[in-house]
């Protein structure tokens, strides 16, 4: 933009001295020709080196304004490289500039023939309000770009302490789902060892569940030292639960988390509450590792809770697809697309902001899935996670506690 702004300036000084001789002032021969391209060509590296581009530029035209050629054809220049020295500088500075554009200014008028013209008061009126104005332009311009560098990165750090907490709020649930692998461990030793000789088959079957078990809860305990190292967020306390009115949070220590089973009890809860919700389930549901069934239960359970804060007239559908190595679950809602009216959809909530987005995608990518968030075409919101079930699974049989 600076490049394309100096070569449209320096068109319309040469276009301008072309009009020199009807205008009373000589005629631009080479020399003039090449003080224009000395005072506004350098304006394509202001923004690079603000000072040493104005000082250079009001060199030049002070050779121009000395040579007797007419002011106006290169007033520009030297008032473009004033205001970028405001906008980028500290006010000192620009201050100095601005007084030095104002000095030529006046000499040039002490020479018969100053930039504006007229008489010598008027030269002077000129010479103090123009830089005046250009230097407070860019202050003002400078002051709005440190607000919005300042606000830039209060929201980064914003982000990042949303990030963590949430982080730390799953790394919690973790910690719960590792902990009811320990109790299904326990249950089995003790089962193993009662059987041990009466049933050998049982016990057998006891220690291939233990197996399988602590295998699955090492990877979860890897899962919540790579959050826990990521990064520990402030406060602990703070990473509450972004569930809907009455929904069951993890406040039950011993009670095991929610999985895929309970969709239809959390769609139930959700008709209840005046959405209309169609749970459709594809493929053959079969037993997937407990985190990798509280990922997916946790994201239906935000995309609901934002249908029910932004969409409450809108109809849902959750779509639950098993596949032979993943799943995918499917999120969309009927409300008006892009949330432009007071009954639009969960659109209104920034695709790169929000607690519960933060946890959608933090989620999925703890398991290894991917996720889309985002407005339909065709209307509405939709959220498709996809999440992969190479994982070891626990069966569903007697192997887990009452």
């Amino acid at each position: 933009m600076d490049a394309l702004t100096a070569v449209a300036q320096t068109g319309v000084a040469v276009l301008l001295g072309r009009e020199a001789v009807q205008q009373g002032w000589p005629e631009l021969d080479l020399a003039g020709f090449l003080l224009v391209g000395l005072v506004n060509v350098p304006g394509a590296v202001r923004t690079k080196a603000p000072v040493a581009v104005c000082l250079f530029v009001q060199l030049a035209w002070f050779v121009y304004v000395t040579a007797g050629y007419w002011p106006v054809v290169n007033c520009l220049g030297p008032m473009l490289t004033v205001y970028t020295v405001a906008a980028l500088c500290p006010p000192r500075t620009s201050l100095a500039c601005a007084a030095l554009m104002s000095a030529i200014w006046i000499y040039g008028g002490l020479l018969g023939h100053g930039p504006g013209g007229g008489s010598m008061a008027a030269v002077v009126a000129q010479a103090v309000v123009f830089p005046a104005l250009l230097w407070r332009f860019g202050l003002v311009a400078r002051r709005a770009a440190d607000l919005a560098r300042q606000l830039r990165l209060e929201r980064d750090e914003r982000a990042r302490r949303e990030v963590a907490e949430e982080r730390g709020r799953i790394a919690r649930e973790l910690h719960d789902i590792v902990a009811h692998h320990m109790s299904v461990i326990s249950v089995q030793a003790g089962l193993a060892r009662f059987v041990f000789s009466s049933a050998p088959a049982t016990a057998t079957a006891a220690l291939r569940t233990i197996e399988d078990t602590s295998s699955e809860a090492l990877d979860e305990l890897r899962r919540m030292l790579s959050l826990l190292r990521a990064g520990e967020p402030e406060d602990r306390a703070g990473g509450a639960e972004a569930t809907g009115p009455g929904w069951a949070g993890t406040g039950d220590r011993d009670a095991p988390m929610p999985g895929l089973s309970r969709l239809a009890e959390m769609a139930e809860r959700v008709r209840a509450v005046g959405v209309p919700v169609e749970l459709r389930v594809t493929g053959e549901p079969r037993a997937l590792a407990p985190g990798v069934e509280l990922c997916a239960y946790r994201v239906v359970q935000e995309a609901l809770t934002n249908v029910l804060k932004h969409a409450r007239h809108a109809s849902v559908t959750v779509e639950l697809d098993y596949r032979p190595s993943h799943i995918g679950v499917t999120v969309t809602d009927d409300g008006a697309g892009g949330g432009g009216g007071p009954e639009g959809d969960v659109a209104k909530v920034p695709p790169g902001g929000g607690h519960g987005l933060i946890g959608m995608r933090e989620r999925a990518r703890l398991y290894g899935g991917t996720i889309g968030i985002g407005p339909r075409s065709e209307g509405g919101y939709a959220v498709c996670l996809t999440l992969p079930t190479s994982a070891r699974t626990v069966p569903r049989g007697d192997d887990r506690p009452e």
